[in-house]
């Protein structure tokens, strides 16, 4: 087996289509690009073993945006379902994957007390939900379609609508 395999060996993408890491005209993708090429590190214990989470662990409602948060009432917004599949490299399913999203409402505010944006807070949006992946690696989520917001990169940026992703689970070797 070789020990110095590249994701570009495992993984067929067509490379060509994707943009560059690094934009010089995109301030920040000049803090986010990496300046050296990257290396091959040892999987720590952490890495290896990971958590441990159960079905038990989470409600019922856990993966429903709409209804997890809901006071006396329903969110404001687009109704959406987000549905995917975890794969490893050689695109085999990651059963029990914990993915876990977050997303602004559908003005484009985030309930974080960091979050100065004028748009109002949506009482009956919580923004947050998590599901475990089944045998097939499968997940979905109920939700709305999150607004964009003004960005501090120039005058005149905003985000485009998106939802943030965290997957954890059982590691697996690439190679």
């Amino acid at each position: 087996m070789n020990d110095k395999w590249s994701p570009r060996e495992v993984v067929h993408r067509d490379y060509s289509s994707h943009p560059p890491a690094y934009a010089p005209g995109y301030k920040t993708s000049v803090l986010r690009s990496p300046k050296n090429a990257l290396i091959s590190l040892q999987n720590s214990l952490s890495e290896i073993t990971g958590p441990v989470f159960s079905r038990d662990d989470l409600g019922p409602l856990d993966n429903d945006l709409i209804l997890n948060y809901a006071k006396e009432g329903l969110p404001i917004g687009e109704r959406i379902i987000v549905h995917g599949y975890v794969r490893d490299g050689f695109g085999r399913p990651m059963k029990n994957t914990l993915v876990e999203v977050w997303q602004a409402n559908a003005g484009g505010r985030y309930r974080h007390k960091k979050d100065q944006y004028l748009a109002p807070i949506d009482p009956n949006f919580g923004g947050c939900g998590r599901v475990l992946t089944d045998e097939n690696g499968y997940y979905c989520f109920r939700t709305i379609k999150p607004g964009p917001y003004p960005w501090r990169n120039r005058a005149s940026d905003w985000r485009p609508a998106h939802i943030h992703f965290s997957l954890s689970g059982d590691a697996r070797p690439s190679a």
